[in-house]
């Protein structure tokens, strides 16, 4: 079993990546309307 400062830190890297993510698809669908709007 993984110990309790074993689960603190994974629980701090997912927690980061999940706001990596969240912020990584808020900037790819403004780069995408943005691109789409000088297209048309």
């Amino acid at each position: 079993m993984a110990g309790n400062q074993d689960m603190r830190a994974a629980s701090e890297t997912y927690s980061g990546f999940l706001s990596l993510l969240k912020w990584g698809t808020i900037a790819s669908v403004a780069v995408t309307v943005l691109v789409v709007l000088i297209i048309a």
